[in-house]
């Protein structure tokens, strides 16, 4: 893979030889489409915000260097494609020492204002989905992102990730067979989500062990991410009748805990809780599964490192 990350763009999305004005407005307007290639090869807010500024800032001195970037866009998806996958190699190594499970930093999104699903499908945005892709490489992930969810043309997918075709082709078939695989199904009906997160937040606020069981599949798995800095589960907790009774104890002991709100978000395209301490800040952000009427798997971030960007 070519390692100058803030190499030019050649190629069918850089045909013209006039020069291009970026304004402001147009470094702003680039931003949502970068962050969301970022984030979902990273996982983490913070890391693809920081990626996005670095290709923002080198995009802006290569343009005030008098470089010619006839695609400003396509310029900025290269650059950010390859900063990911630099990081992504490093992260490997600090994730096999990672207390406990990993999960990916969450966001809440809405559609009024969400630069991760900018243009693209709520599924590829999901805490599930993130998890399949982190079993991939890094040349894997982006490969099948930029082809798959991105739908950038082989041809610039072998640029950006300095591969050739043939060989950008043959990495996209085994990351798709690979998360086909393992990826998770959803139903589409929005509407059907949010009543189904109403009814589980209530029956765990009343304590209904039976209620709570009614709304998860018998296969049901929790899965906690407190990455050694808060207390979270040991491992995952399978099965329906263990989940509820796993829930309803926290409830029991969420006064002890410091929590004074537990209110309904949407957390990446999916129904999901964010709990509430009593400094106002986020404990806790649990994202919902949801296939078939049931919940599926409850991701639960509590490591207060992936909850700093989360405003309650």
């Amino acid at each position: 893979m070519a390692s100058d990350s803030g190499a030019g763009v050649t190629g069918p999305e850089a045909a013209s030889s006039t020069p291009v004005h970026v304004t402001a407005d147009d470094f702003e307007e680039l931003r949502p489409r970068a962050f969301g290639i970022a984030y979902r090869m990273l996982g983490s807010v913070s890391d693809a915000e920081d990626v996005v500024q670095d290709g923002l800032l080198r995009l802006h001195r290569a343009i005030q260097a008098g470089e010619q970037v006839d695609h400003p866009a396509a310029y900025l998806a290269t650059v950010v494609t390859r900063l990911a996958i630099d990081q992504l190699r490093s992260a490997r190594a600090r994730r096999e020492t990672y207390v406990g499970e990993w999960l990916p930093e969450p966001l809440v999104t809405s559609d009024e204002d969400d630069p991760a699903r900018h243009a693209e499908t709520a599924d590829s945005l999901s805490l599930a989905f993130l998890v399949v892709l982190e079993s991939l490489s890094p040349e894997q992930r982006a490969v099948f992102l930029l082809r798959d969810v991105f739908d950038y043309p082989y041809d610039r997918v072998a640029e950006i990730v300095g591969k050739s075709e043939s060989a950008v082709r043959q990495l996209a078939v085994r990351a798709r067979r690979h998360v086909e695989e393992r990826r998770p199904r959803y139903e589409t009906s929005r509407d059907q989500h949010d009543e189904l997160a109403r009814r589980f937040l209530a029956a765990a606020q009343e304590g209904d062990v039976g209620g709570l069981e009614s709304l998860l599949a018998e296969d049901v798995v929790l899965h906690g991410d407190g990455g050694g800095k808060a207390p979270a589960l040991a491992r995952p907790v399978h099965g329906a009748r263990r989940v509820a009774r796993t829930f309803t104890a926290w409830v029991k002991a969420s006064a002890k805990l410091g929590v004074t709100d537990v209110r309904m978000v949407e957390v990446n395209g999916q129904p999901g809780l964010l709990v509430v301490g009593a400094d106002g800040r986020p404990m806790s952000c649990m994202a919902f599964d949801i296939a078939e009427g049931r919940i599926q798997t409850i991701n639960s971030i509590v490591n207060p490192d992936k909850l700093r960007h989360l405003t309650a």
